[in-house]
């Protein structure tokens, strides 16, 4: 038996520390809190893709009285890209989220099963996807979404 030690990075960064582009990404996906559909849990979450183009889709959490319904703001954004502009590589993603106080002070990061739909992305594409997640007290810098699911399920394992 032997231990098998995995590492991977994150940065935290304030806001005004993060690149123009990257705080305009963070911005729009802040906005897109707007667009959530949170009758329930009253939990809004934005998130905005940066494509390959320059062009940005946002996507905003929505939600069902039939729970399972519902979809989070990453998936939203991301099958809308992919429905939109499929030939274009998703190069970042930005998430922030609210509830009825504000902001989150701490950075929400992604359910799994968005966790899952980046990593087929990345796959997709051949590259990763940076991840932004905002939160009041900083912003978390993430290269690819393979540092929040090291021991990702993907095509090859299949095999």
């Amino acid at each position: 038996m032997k231990d098998i030690e995995m590492k991977f990075n994150i940065v935290l960064a304030k806001l005004d520390e993060l690149a123009a582009d990257d705080q305009e990404l963070v911005q729009m996906a802040m906005k897109a809190t707007d667009n959530s559909y949170a009758k329930y849990s009253h939990f809004r979450v934005g998130a905005a893709l940066l494509l390959a183009d320059g062009s940005v889709v946002i996507g905003a959490n929505q939600e069902n009285a039939v729970f399972p319904l519902g979809l989070c703001a990453e998936r939203t954004a991301i099958f809308a890209a992919q429905a939109q502009r499929p030939d274009q590589p998703i190069l970042k993603i930005a998430i922030a989220a609210q509830n009825a106080n504000g902001f989150m002070a701490n950075p929400v990061s992604p359910c799994g099963s968005c966790r899952q739909v980046i990593l087929e992305m990345e796959e997709r594409y051949e590259q990763p996807i940076r991840i932004l997640l905002y939160g009041t007290t900083g912003v978390y810098v993430i290269n690819s979404v393979r540092d929040l699911l090291p021991l990702c399920f993907i095509d090859e394992s299949m095999r």
